[in-house]
């Protein structure tokens, strides 16, 4: 924590600026975007640095980092700002000329701060942060940190499963951040303005005891002979054995942002984006997002009308993101589509649904959707090609629905197609990879037959599978990147070989190695951060680039570190786990019974289907007696009303006129 020398915090901009003529993308690094606050750093005894471990255009748009900054940010005493990675140009450029690490909102360095928390939507952006850490000036191991470094903290999906990353954390917070922060901040508060008692340990001591933050260094574990982890215990008294996640309940009460950040440079989404829903219980099997962030919390459909009416007015946006995991299964979506329409045909505003379960869509709301905007491509995820598949998976969609689903949106005008699947599910052969040839034909005939066009598209897109902690598939074993790049490369084939369709199709797929390191820090514990560093000081960054990724990199510095503990990289990825085995993570709690998620595994394996809970009897996974929560869902029965300016209504000043 910094001491409180005011005028010792200065703004490293003049020493930046003279760096900005010879980078890329100067205007990346300048802040000063609409809707951003820069606060009086005396008049704030809690202070925030916030980062995205990513370059800014992917930074910039996150929707957890701009809703804390502005929670924080309306915190009377408190003061947010944001940092991101820097380009390799710009990091080299400070190295040289001891810029530090700094922040966009008013340049102060990142040192300055109380706590540097992280956000970590995917665990590629681990090496960025021992990047920003080392440009900080903040040692890069938690235990060599002193009283006048910030905290550490780590968020976001990735930080469920924190271990890799134990040795540069201070501690984690999992789950939703908004009243998590707010409780951090009040701890921090309260420990300084006592004089600091105990030190950082004091602090980091007062953090746990709530049992919602987890601190890493007052644990221990221990490994048996064979590699696996023995158990995990406190080593403090005090210090909770599991810490639990944290869930918003109300959404309503949460309507952030309000003043969502207009960026100055490109970002990869330029829209303002709306989360109509948290949480998920389909039940896909493979999807970490569904099962950590349950139960479903809707935003009532007054509640979405009024957050879109503020952010449009506070940003100029021209079009509006609908966010969820699967936001077509609100209970009111078409209402809030139509509702939206009508209320913005003359803005010309455009409506997006980020993807459309197949099962889910239909004409009348996809023609709300693209009533004032243009009519872009449509984007189903299917996830596997075989009927057998899609039941190990729990992704309830047949070929025919999807067949009648893209009849309906190829006969109403459409002539784009997206089509999104996985490579290397558990029991996937080949034969279920190269059906999805057979689908995208399947889908191009009826394209041709219903539009009377030939001049019609579908894209398959293909990532690679990767298992990750608290869900069903946490103990199966990932394909290995050759076999990945084999069954590919035979479904690549298929789809050239086809004279009369193969034209039509368009094939993206990412090859089997990124996911293997994905998968290695996904579900690998503390050993893993011996190779995280190593990887970073061979020069590892931006590894979710594929220009700066480099797989064997990560292998060279995996096979060095790992050599000491026994275990290598097939141990954490290829290797199928067993229901005795101590996983990472088990002391980190997300509310998922550990016996619902194998019995979850077992039925995948039977390739039995589960339905949405949302709709059926409850199935004890465990959420909701657990975290003391519950399904919160509509319909309201309310519609949106279009805004409409009368006399009598305040004008902004609060008068009327």
């Amino acid at each position: 924590m910094p001491a409180e020398a005011a005028e010792s915090v200065k703004s490293v901009f003049p020493q930046l600026e003279a760096l900005l003529p010879h980078v890329q993308k100067p205007i990346q690094y300048v802040g000063g975007e609409l809707n951003s606050t820069v606060k009086p750093w005396d008049s704030c005894d809690v202070r925030w640095a916030l980062m995205y471990p990513d370059a800014y255009e992917v930074g910039l748009p996150n929707q957890g980092v701009m809703i804390l900054y502005e929670v924080l940010n309306e915190q009377e005493g408190v003061l947010a700002e944001r940092t991101y990675s820097v380009w390799p140009d710009l990091e080299a450029l400070m190295r040289e000329h001891g810029v530090p690490q700094f922040t966009v909102d008013s340049h102060r360095p990142v040192k300055a701060f109380d706590v540097f928390g992280l956000s970590f939507s995917t665990e590629l952006g681990y090496t960025n942060m021992l990047t920003a850490l080392d440009l900080a000036g903040i040692p890069l191991e938690a235990k060599d940190r002193g009283l006048d470094d910030p905290i550490v903290m780590a968020g976001g999906h990735a930080a469920f499963n924190p271990e890799p990353i134990a040795d540069f954390i201070d501690c984690a917070v999992i789950g939703d951040g908004e009243q998590a922060v707010l409780e951090v901040t009040r701890i921090i508060r309260a420990w300084k303005e006592a004089g600091r008692p105990g030190g950082r340990e004091e602090l980091l001591l007062r953090l746990a005891k709530t049992g919602g933050v987890y601190v890493p260094g007052f644990y221990d574990v221990e490994y048996l002979p064979d590699g696996r982890i023995a158990r995990v215990v406190p080593n403090r008294s005090g210090v909770p054995w599991r810490v639990s996640k944290h869930t918003v309940m109300d959404l309503d009460e949460w309507p952030y942002p309000k003043q969502p950040l207009v960026p100055l440079a490109e970002t990869v989404h330029e829209r303002m984006s709306v989360e109509i829903f948290r949480g998920c219980t389909r039940g896909c099997r493979f999807c970490q997002a569904g099962m950590i962030t349950r139960p479903v919390r809707e935003r009532s459909i007054t509640g979405i009308g009024e957050m879109v009416d503020k952010g449009l007015k506070a940003t100029g946006f021209e079009e509006v993101g609908l966010l969820s995991l699967s936001s077509a299964d609100h209970s009111e979506i078409g209402d809030i589509a139509k509702g939206l329409a009508d209320r913005y045909e003359d803005d010309k505003i455009g409506l997006s649904l980020p993807s459309t379960r197949v099962d889910a869509f239909n004409i009348d709301l996809a023609n709300e959707l693209t009533r004032n905007g243009r009519r872009s491509g449509l984007t189903f995820a299917p996830e596997g090609g075989s009927e057998r598949i899609r039941k190990v998976i729990n992704k309830m969609v047949s070929e025919d629905d999807l067949i009648r689903t893209v009849a309906t949106a190829y006969g109403n005008g459409w002539r784009q197609v997206k089509l999104y699947f996985m490579c290397g599910l558990p029991t996937e052969t080949d034969d279920d990879v190269l059906q999805i040839a057979d689908m995208a034909t399947r889908v191009i005939a009826k394209g041709r037959e219903v539009s009377g066009s030939n001049d019609i598209r579908c894209t398959v897109s293909i990532g690679g599978f990767v298992p990750k902690p608290h869900t069903p598939f946490q103990w199966a074993p990932q394909l290995s990147a050759e076999q990945t790049d084999e069954r590919l490369a035979k479904l690549r084939d298929k789809i050239r070989g086809d004279k009369k369709y193969g034209r039509s199709i368009g094939f993206r797929y990412h090859d089997g190695k990124p996911g293997i390191v994905e998968g290695l820090l996904s579900r690998g514990d503390r050993r893993i951060g011996a190779v995280i560093r190593a990887v970073y000081e061979d020069g590892g960054r931006f590894d979710g680039w594929r220009e700066h990724f480099s797989y064997d990199r990560w292998m060279d510095c995996a096979d060095k570190a790992l050599a000491q503990f026994g275990v290598d990289v097939d141990w954490y990825t290829t290797r199928e786990r067993t229901y005795e085995e101590v996983l990472p993570w088990d002391h980190l709690d997300s509310g998922l019974d550990k016996d619902w998620l194998w019995e979850d595994w077992q039925d995948a394996l039977d390739e039995t289907e589960v339905e949405d809970c949302r709709w059926t009897p409850c199935f004890d996974c465990g959420v909701c007696p657990q975290m003391d929560t519950s399904i919160q869902i509509g319909p309201t029965g309310k519609k949106l009303l279009p805004l409409t300016v009368t006399n009598a209504a305040p004008a902004p000043g609060g008068h009327t006129h």
